[in-house]
């Protein structure tokens, strides 16, 4: 504990600034401008060194926290990557993503602000790569043991980076034309830059970690030909079936799930042609899903200059501080303002749709709306409360329900359990000998920490399967779950 009185002398929490509204709305750069480094060693000062680090339990990778804020408060950055990397393959992606479930648990967050300890992380990581301390560590013997991991999200390529340190030969498969998955291609680049993820992909590369973009196994290979081909095959397709929202008028032109048209606007991004794009340009937009996705929609659709932007989410507006059915340290539901939210158009809470009208052409109008009533613990429109939103761009925004299933089933044949993600047991394995799965497509949709803490479990559980011990770290179990989920 560098500072024993730091958490005292600093008692608010100093956030890097967001660039103005008006200049960021103009590019597609990240909103935060860098921090000062007088206040992020005033911040990492205010970390107590519990003797309980209660932030432990909050991150399920078992992040060293206390360790690095006192080295970064101390000003020896090298040393604090070194100890962020010992729990943490990417913590550029976690720093900029991860709604930090440790800052809920920080122990001075029972009676003060929690320490900003995602800004710490990042700052840590930024510093490294600035300083070229982010080296490639290829392995030192080669097992002659092949692995194929199928996703190229956070599970698969935590998966694969241990995995090829630990000497196998490791080729991760993603059918999209670029790897990365998600973090390419459903964040946005004002949360995320990609040069963060191709920086990092670039040293799993001189690691000897192999690349298949543009292949989808179960189509351009079948899943039992790869299993033929690799001695263990872990699934990391993350859960990305959208949730839909069947209602009459739900099949109209102009009525899309989110991830269409997040996917398609990070690709007209980085520069591709994209025929057909689905666009906010001069639209009226209403984006129905309260959480992460949405105000991902809601950046992307102001900086493509829609007309305007309406938000909408079934349930209740959170309290502005942690309520009483949700105690320290659990991750408490409080309202929270992202930096898209701050960029205009307006939130609607207790909103149901109930029906989406067309014109004459077949594209949507306008949703038919009401407020929401509890009845039974269930919510549904009020009676009596309906009223006309206009909109001619609909995005789907309310989460995710699960893995897609046809292609695992019909080849792979594994189970799946009853909330609908494939089925594993203690090892991440399933009922298929040296199939492995980790990530969303066996928890379902979850957080990035819990991705990249699968992947590097399910690389320790592959590495036994294969050389009948491990020293691999693991951090977590299938079973594990966080206390706000």
């Amino acid at each position: 504990m560098a500072d024993h009185k730091g958490f005292l002398k600093t008692r608010e929490r100093e956030l890097p600034k967001r660039r103005p509204v008006a200049l960021r709305l103009m590019d597609w750069h990240e909103v935060y401008e860098q921090q000062d480094r007088g206040e992020l060693r005033r911040q990492a000062g205010r970390c107590m060194d519990c003797g309980i680090p209660f932030c432990h339990h909050g991150c399920p990778l078992g992040n060293l926290i206390p360790e690095w804020n006192d080295l970064l408060y101390r000003g020896d950055g090298r040393q604090a990557i070194e100890r962020l990397h010992a729990t943490n393959n990417f913590p550029e992606f976690t720093g900029t993503l991860c709604p930090a479930p440790c800052e809920a648990s920080c122990v001075l967050g029972i009676n003060q602000p929690a320490v900003t300890i995602k800004q710490v992380e990042v700052s840590i990581i930024d510093q490294a790569w600035a300083n070229g301390w982010v080296e490639p560590h290829p392995p030192q013997r080669l097992t002659g043991k092949t692995v194929a991991v199928v996703g190229s999200g956070p599970a698969g390529l935590a998966a694969a980076q241990q995995l090829t340190r630990a000497g196998h030969t490791v080729a991760v498969f993603e059918r999209d034309d670029r790897i990365g998955g998600l973090l390419r291609y459903g964040i946005p680049e004002f949360k995320m830059e990609k040069q963060r993820l191709d920086q990092r992909l670039n040293q799993m590369i001189v690691e000897g970690t192999r690349f298949r973009a543009g292949v989808e196994i179960g189509v351009d290979i079948p899943w039992d030909e790869l299993r033929r081909r690799y001695d263990a095959v872990v699934v990391a397709t993350g859960a990305p079936v959208p949730r839909d929202l069947p209602v009459p008028g739900r099949d109209l032109d102009g009525v899309h799930f989110a991830m269409d048209f997040l996917v398609q606007a990070n690709k007209a991004v980085a520069g591709d042609q994209v025929p057909g794009q689905i666009t906010a340009e001069d639209r009226d937009v209403v984006v129905i899903g309260g959480g992460d996705t949405g105000a991902d929609c809601i950046g992307t659709a102001h900086r493509q200059g829609a007309r305007s932007v309406t938000n909408l989410a079934i349930g209740k507006q959170p309290p502005l501080t942690r309520s009483e059915a949700q105690p320290w340290p659990m991750v408490p539901t409080v309202f929270e303002v992202a930096s898209a939210h701050e960029e205009g158009g307006r939130r609607e809470f207790l909103s149901s749709t109930v029906e989406f009208l067309a014109d004459d052409t077949g594209r949507v109008t306008a949703l038919r709306v009401a407020e929401t009533e509890y009845i039974d613990g269930r919510r549904i429109p009020k009676a009596g409360t309906e009223r006309v939103l206009p909109a001619d761009l609909v995005l789907l925004a309310m989460g995710f329900s699960g893995p897609e299933r046809d292609l695992l089933a019909d080849q792979l044949d594994v189970p799946f359990d009853d909330r609908g993600n494939v089925a594993r047991d203690a090892d991440f394995q399933t009922d298929q000998p040296g199939v492995f799965v980790a990530g969303d497509a066996g928890r379902g949709q979850s957080l990035i920490v819990w991705a990249i803490a699968e992947g590097r479990s399910v690389a320790a559980a592959v590495d036994a399967y294969l050389e009948g011990e491990t020293d691999l770290p693991a951090p977590v179990r299938p079973t594990d779950r966080a206390l706000s989920l």
